[in-house]
């Protein structure tokens, strides 16, 4: 096997991690709510061991640190987007299953494209509409046997994939200026900065057992900084189309291990539903952008 073939392997290999780390992220977190964690503690957590080895990355390799308005917009992503993007996707776990909550969040490159098309003005090609039909489906699917039990947790749900998408669409302008490593650690700065604020306000509720702060310590390191770092080293590897493709894995990896550790269990339309969302991300994510020629 050629170099080539070696770093796309490789590649392959690091974004099928990255979206194991983040599709074990909804099971550390019921861990720490079952010792009685609130989610304000399970966010500032996070947030705070991210920020403390991003920054120590940063340093120990040296790299450059954005300026002015640059290092403003990438902290205010992190303060108001991902902060509200965290804290409606966590909120939802606690009124949703694991499984139903990752599948909704896995709407955002629906919403994504729908963004892009209206603000960006990005053509709609006939493959993407077809997806974006597709997945409207599957979101009706998914969400149909649940909207009895827990109507908060969808609304949760879908609030976190809209604002995951938005926050995608102005990323998109600012990530580039700064490198990947440098507005990640930024970013989670910035999330940090939100949560310590509300945290000086209403004190959080803590773990009362030793197995809640080991499942706080995995989501710091194992569901944010090792999920983080991998997916840029894989997609440096592989390209935009196919690390999406990949990243895939992360709800077939939550609804899995939802099934086996926690006994969730969803309908035939939830499953059916579930894979046609995922279908049409696939369908997303290998549609060339407009002037590209195909891979």
């Amino acid at each position: 096997m050629d170099a080539l073939g070696r770093r796309r392997i490789s590649g392959a290999l690091l974004i099928l991690l990255s979206s194991a780390c983040f599709g074990v992220m909804p099971l550390f977190a019921r861990l720490a709510y079952d010792s009685g964690a609130d989610t304000q503690a399970v966010l500032l957590s996070r947030f705070l061991i991210a920020s403390v080895c991003l920054v120590g990355i940063m340093l120990v390799r040296r790299e450059p640190w954005p300026r002015g308005w640059l290092v403003l917009g990438l902290l205010s992503m992190g303060a108001v987007g991902y902060a509200g993007q965290a804290y409606s996707y966590f909120t939802a776990l606690k009124y949703a299953s694991a499984s139903l909550t990752a599948l909704l969040l896995y709407t955002y490159p629906i919403i994504v494209t729908l963004i892009a098309a209206v603000w960006l003005k990005e053509v709609l090609t006939r493959c993407k509409l077809v997806a974006l039909i597709l997945a409207c489906a599957g979101l009706v699917l998914t969400v149909g046997d649940a909207l009895s039990g827990s109507p908060i947790g969808i609304a949760f749900g879908v609030s976190a994939a809209l604002i995951y998408s938005i926050y995608i669409v102005v990323g998109t302008k600012l990530t580039p200026q700064a490198g990947t490593l440098a507005s990640t650690t930024l970013v989670m700065l910035g999330g940090l900065l939100t949560f310590g604020m509300v945290a000086a306000i209403q004190p959080p509720t803590m773990p009362q057992t030793g197995l809640g702060w080991w499942a706080l310590l995995a989501l710091g390191l194992l569901c944010s900084v090792l999920a983080a770092l991998t997916f840029f080293a894989g997609l440096a590897r592989l390209g935009a189309s196919e690390a999406a493709m990949l990243s895939t894995f992360e709800p077939v990896v939550t609804v899995l291990l939802a099934a086996w550790f926690l006994g969730e269990r969803l309908s035939f339309s939830q499953w059916f539903g579930g894979t046609v969302i995922i279908f049409a991300v696939l369908m997303l994510a290998k549609s060339p952008a407009p002037g590209t020629p195909p891979e």
